[in-house]
């Protein structure tokens, strides 16, 4: 496979080629911008990623020897603690508020997520968070 050296990555060519060709179009963003952005995310964020792969990597390997030893067993809860695989939970109550926030937005609620171009499924979580909204329209001047 061919690649390209471009904002200190070396991009396979096929992926290079469909930013330039078909994602990048009509975004606004130069492609040469992208891929030097990028680069620099990756510069800054590589040492920290390979840090958090060699801990994932070490936590597996403890899980592993702990189930070799515990043959058919579930693992330990505080095992698991003590590996640093779980967090110990927070004592205490705490209470978040948000301001400028609709009153209707408070209101706890299924929180559906769905594809805007779906209409019908727009209206299903419409109305599963506020009762039915056709109804709602049908009874309005709206």
């Amino acid at each position: 496979m061919t690649y390209e050296s471009v904002g200190g990555l070396k991009v396979a060519k096929p992926l290079y080629d469909l930013v330039r060709d078909e994602i990048a179009p009509g975004t606004g963003i130069d492609p040469p911008y992208f891929w030097a952005s990028l680069g620099a995310m990756v510069k800054e964020l590589g040492p920290k990623n390979r840090a958090l792969l060699d801990k994932r990597d070490d936590l597996q390997a403890k899980i592993d020897d702990w189930h070799r030893v515990h043959r058919g067993q579930y693992a330990n809860r505080q095992f698991l603690y003590d590996i640093g695989y779980l967090a110990k939970p927070v004592p205490g109550d705490y209470r978040v508020q948000t301001a400028n926030v609709d009153a209707e937005f408070r209101i706890a609620g299924p929180q559906l997520v769905t594809p805007l171009d779906k209409t019908d499924f727009v209206l299903k979580a419409a109305n599963a968070r506020w009762r039915s909204l056709f109804g709602d329209l049908y009874g309005t001047n709206a």
